[in-house]
């Protein structure tokens, strides 16, 4: 009979699945900070139009080259947009992008740990950003995540130990055996 999964095990599938899931959404979704259509809606927006149509079409530009597996090409895009925005929005959602691109388990260059850094620093640069809870949620589960790693490192170094005694064990009987 088969053998039920431990629930460690079901999390760290499930982290994986949301965490592809949230990347492919997030990598397309930039309509949030598109440029206003009118000068007149970017004037009551208290932005400039140019800078704005700037950074919405940075982001759309990341957006494309994350869906196409190009993350360097979208993490440079995502620094842009964050250099031009300072501690203002859409430089939360470029954090947000650069942090996903980081996570993405099918990035070449993953590195959990600069993911977990950008997704503090959205909570702590942008606290009244819409974003700031799902960066928690993010930094929880990448953090439970690394956790489960090494809880995973030292079993494996358990059982391999185990498996030298076991070797052991066999070899003395085999000597008695003589």
């Amino acid at each position: 009979m088969g053998r039920k999964q431990a629930g460690t095990g079901q999390f760290i599938y499930f982290s994986i699945a949301v965490l592809i899931f949230s990347l492919l959404s997030n990598c397309v979704s930039s309509e949030k900070y598109m440029a206003p259509k009118t000068e007149g809606d970017a004037r009551k927006m208290g932005k400039p139009e140019e800078p704005s149509k700037s950074m919405a079409a940075d982001l759309e530009r990341a957006a494309k080259l994350c869906s196409q597996g190009d993350y360097d090409g979208s993490f440079r895009e995502n620094q842009r947009v964050l250099s031009l925005s300072g501690k203002n929005p859409p430089g939360d959602r470029a954090l947000f992008n650069m942090a996903l691109i980081y996570a993405s388990s099918e990035n070449p260059k993953k590195d959990y740990e600069k993911a977990l850094l950008f997704l503090k620093r959205i909570i702590r640069d942008y606290p009244q950003s819409s974003l700031v809870e799902e960066a928690r949620i993010w930094a929880r589960v990448l953090q439970e995540n690394e956790r489960s790693r090494q809880e995973s490192a030292r079993l494996r170094q358990v059982i391999e130990k185990s498996k030298e005694v076991d070797l052991m064990v066999d070899e003395k009987k085999r000597e008695k055996a003589r």
